[in-house]
């Protein structure tokens, strides 16, 4: 079945999961949602070009549909048909903080030498990576697969579906505690990444500096490992107080190189030295990875700094989980400015820690004497009272509106579903 499918599918590489997005030889997969049941859009799906429209439900069984026991299933097996299909190497990023910012250093760097892919937008999931496979065409030398996860045993099942070549753990935090049920549940997950690689002697590119995971490769026994530090003597935060941008001089064979990013943060440079790391590696110069790195403008409400009309914003609302928050707590205080604001949205899925790890925020940011604080989502509401509390983030906006701060540097921090861009529109 899957080999029919495939047959159809080389004809366009195209897969939709989305009746809307179809094109002429698509392959329409009927996915279950919480909401919809995509059996329903297999017709129409047809009627505008899909080539076979993949089901798992007999009732909708119409002329140019492919009765499958679980179109979930399908659509997994046939990204992996595919991935041993292309010549691509597949570079595999985990983590919890940074996956998205080094993936794509990654591709800017790797884009300078090779024709190369990355995922895009946040689709890192059991439907994303498959989703992400399938778009690779047969020209494509490289392509970096992002994969999250928030439950035990799904950076294993995404590692099945995409067998990576080689591999790369950013850091492990305190990110979905309630699904994981712990750190050590954090730890174990995101290692089974570094468990793939290593059972098969595959490649492991890692922070030689964190300690976390050189646990993990020691409990993993993996010995196919490269440290970052393989390409660079050592490397320095450059210090510029009239500017918020990470700078960073890499001393590699005796010269310096500076990188002077786009990015806000010293948490930023473990990502900037795993795109320099693996760069290095498979034969791009520095000079080449500098002016790439440089070249990188974050997008997305992930470490961007904004002008606004009254104020200089740092907009990293697009996740939030406690170590990424308290990082960006300490980045702000490092800041040179005359006022510093910081507007801070709940950090959802940390289930039974959520309290606790609320807590810590909270005095860890009444601790840096900020000039104001404002707290934004259930998630804070304790704390009413101690602070500026807001249910959310309309709330918070309108009163920003009628109390308007002015010359300052505001950081906006906060879990998407918070929807703090409401907020910065208010600035």
């Amino acid at each position: 079945m899957i080999e029919h499918i495939y047959k159809e599918f080389e004809k366009s590489y195209h897969v939709t999961i989305d009746s809307r997005k179809v094109k002429a030889g698509s392959i329409f997969f009927a996915l279950k949602g919480e909401n919809n049941d995509g059996n329903a859009y297999a017709a129409n799906a047809l009627q505008d070009g899909a080539a076979l429209a993949v089901i798992d439900n007999p009732h909708y069984m119409t002329k140019g549909c492919v009765l499958v026991e679980n179109a979930l299933n399908a659509l997994q097996q046939l990204a992996n048909y595919h991935r041993q299909k292309i010549n691509a190497q597949i570079f595999a990023i985990t983590g919890s903080n940074g996956k998205t910012t080094t993936k794509e250093l990654l591709y800017t760097v790797l884009s300078q030498k090779f024709k190369t892919y990355a995922t895009v937008g946040n689709l890192n999931n059991h439907i994303g990576v498959p989703l992400t496979l399938l778009s690779i065409t047969p020209d494509v030398d490289f392509a970096i697969i992002e994969m999250g996860a928030n439950h035990p045993g799904d950076i294993s099942e995404l590692c099945r579906i995409a067998e990576p070549d080689f591999g790369l753990i950013t850091n492990i935090g305190k990110a979905h505690l309630g699904g994981f049920g712990g750190f050590e549940g954090v730890k174990n997950t995101k290692g089974e990444l570094y468990n793939f690689l290593a059972l098969r002697d595959r490649a492991i590119f890692y922070n030689h500096q964190n300690p976390i995971l050189v646990e993990l490769l020691n409990k993993y026994k993996a010995n196919n490992v490269i440290p970052y530090s393989k390409y660079f003597e050592d490397f320095i935060v450059v210090e510029k107080p009239e500017s918020p941008f990470l700078s960073i001089s890499i001393s590699e064979g005796g010269k310096l190189t500076t990188i002077l990013t786009n990015l806000v943060g010293q948490y930023n440079v473990e990502n900037v030295m795993a795109a320099y790391a693996v760069g290095r590696h498979f034969g791009v110069g520095p000079g080449t990875i500098k002016d790439a790195i440089e070249s990188y403008i974050p997008s997305n409400n992930r470490s961007q700094l904004l002008k606004t009309q009254n104020n200089t914003v740092i907009m990293d609302a697009y996740n939030a989980n406690p170590t990424s928050m308290e990082n960006a707590l300490k980045n702000l205080a490092k800041l040179h400015a005359s006022k510093k604001v910081a507007i801070l949205g709940e950090m959802l899925e940390l289930g039974e820690y959520s309290l606790d790890e609320h807590k810590k925020i909270v005095e860890l940011a009444s601790a840096l004497n900020f000039d104001k604080i404002l707290l934004v989502g259930k998630g804070f509401s304790s704390f009413n009272g101690m602070f500026y509390y807001f249910d959310n983030s309309s709330e918070c906006a309108e009163y920003l509106k009628q109390n308007p701060i002015k010359d300052s540097m505001v950081l906006v921090k906060g879990s998407r579903g918070v929807k703090l861009e409401i907020v910065v529109e208010a600035l």
